[in-house]
């Protein structure tokens, strides 16, 4: 595939893959279909070039998102562009927000809307719920975080030719056919026992997950269907994608706590 950049995408992403989608491009085939059973900002999506995409995701207010840009942009791009006009970037204003957001059903567009301003005006970006389903980021502090209308539209302009679901990775495999191209950006296996980030949609994936993926990475790769899979280099990642050619590099974390936090970590795709 093309390593050539299109667009970044409209949001910001704790793992993003903007800045490796050209890397991710060589080692993607070519196909009719891309599938993304962990689609995230959308970053991979915007910047391939297949006929037709499956993009799920089990965060279901980002899928209502997506599905909202598909299907009611303009209604979308109205409550939007009243979020980002300067009122609401309060302290209190951004609570109050992030309470009504968190009562509003995942397909409502104006929770959509609402994910948009938080996505810009929460601490670093992050997506994370508490145990409760309830989003829990607390407020950034930014002096004044621009809308991304550019980006809005170009992710519109492009959501024709893909379908949007929320659901797991095995259910996403199961839909899987021939001339299926896949890649997978799961949570990753955490650097130490203290940074694992993976309740951005309020559920686990943790070590069951992990080797479930691998194992349909590799029934799929008996059936002709090229997977590739992002994740750390450690041990146990080399040793979960035994069955795959392995590509390492370094990269460095552009979402952090600290921006000293902020350091070259090892990653690797595994092509099966």
């Amino acid at each position: 595939m093309s390593s050539e950049i299109l667009s970044k995408p409209f949001l910001k992403w704790a793992g993003g893959k903007y800045k490796l989608a050209g890397k991710i491009n060589e080692n993607l085939i070519s196909g009719k279909r891309l599938v993304e059973p962990f689609v995230g900002s959308g970053a991979v999506f915007m910047n391939t070039s297949y006929s037709q995409y499956l993009l799920c995701d089990t965060n279901a207010d980002l899928i209502g998102l997506y599905n909202n840009i598909k299907y009611k942009f303009d209604d979308l791009l109205v409550i939007v562009e009243n979020l980002f006009s300067g009122e609401y970037n309060t302290e209190e204003m951004f609570y109050k927000l992030r309470e009504e957001f968190n009562t509003l059903a995942s397909e409502d567009v104006r929770k959509s809307a609402i994910f948009v301003y938080l996505n810009k005006h929460a601490f670093n970006g992050l997506c994370r719920y508490n145990s409760k389903g309830k989003f829990n980021v607390p407020y950034g502090k930014y002096t004044k975080p621009a809308m991304p209308k550019d980006e809005l539209l170009a992710f519109k302009n492009k959501a024709d030719i893909a379908e949007f679901k929320c659901q797991n990775f095995e259910q996403t495999f199961d839909e899987l056919v021939e001339g299926d191209v896949v890649y997978c950006d799961p949570p990753y296996v955490p650097l130490s026992a203290t940074s694992s980030f993976t309740s951005y949609a309020s559920n686990e994936f943790g070590a069951d997950e992990q080797e479930k993926l691998a194992n349909c990475a590799n029934e799929a790769k008996k059936k002709n269907i090229h997977v590739l899979i992002s994740n750390h280099d450690l041990q146990i990642t080399r040793e979960l994608y035994s069955g795959a050619k392995v590509i390492s590099f370094d990269v460095k974390r552009s979402i952090a706590s600290k921006a000293k936090s902020r350091k070259h970590v090892g990653e690797l795709l595994a092509v099966f």
